[in-house]
């Protein structure tokens, strides 16, 4: 199994979108340059030191509604950060996540999967949000970590998801 891969724990599929499914995916972050690359990779270590962990866990139910949740430990402490699923995985640079996941492309609304949250003490967070719509196939590939939350934000850490798709 690639390096890349060796932290992320694949999709488990419990009887297709019939019966839904989940996606448990985690890994510690690195450097995009780590000798060892990590699906989980911090472009600003004063905000997510290398060796912090992410885990990230997707459920989408029989009819499409989708539920997703990240946790984050070893993060800066007390700090609010912004959190979005994006279209692309990591790469080197913090651009290659490509845009933000829009379930309608341009619309407005409740129309992203948004998991901002703050770090306690220890530097833990977590956030959950739910839709009544699923992902589309091969459209959001990563979760994307902001040095805080709203527009205008400085990209500091992402981690590429396998995630699942709504099929029909």
């Amino acid at each position: 199994m690639p390096a890349t891969l060796s932290a992320v724990t694949a999709a488990v599929l419990l009887g297709g979108t019939a019966g839904g499914y989940t996606v448990d995916a985690e890994g510690r972050f690195a450097p995009p340059a780590a000798f060892v690359p990590s699906a989980a990779v911090t472009y600003d270590q004063s905000y997510v030191p290398a060796a912090a962990s992410i885990r990230v866990r997707q459920h989408t139910g029989a009819g499409g509604a989708t539920t997703i949740g990240l946790r984050i430990t070893g993060a800066r402490p007390h700090h609010s950060f912004g959190a979005f699923v994006h279209q692309h995985p990591c790469g080197t640079l913090p651009a290659d996540s490509g845009p933000r996941y829009q379930n309608q492309p341009d619309a407005t609304g409740d129309n992203e999967v948004r998991l901002g949250f703050t770090t306690d003490a220890r530097g833990t967070g977590g956030a959950t949000d739910q839709h009544t719509w699923g992902l589309r196939r091969g459209e959001a590939a990563s979760v994307v970590i902001q040095d805080r939350p709203g527009g205008g934000a400085t990209r500091v850490a992402c981690f590429t998801v396998p995630f699942g798709w709504v099929t029909g």
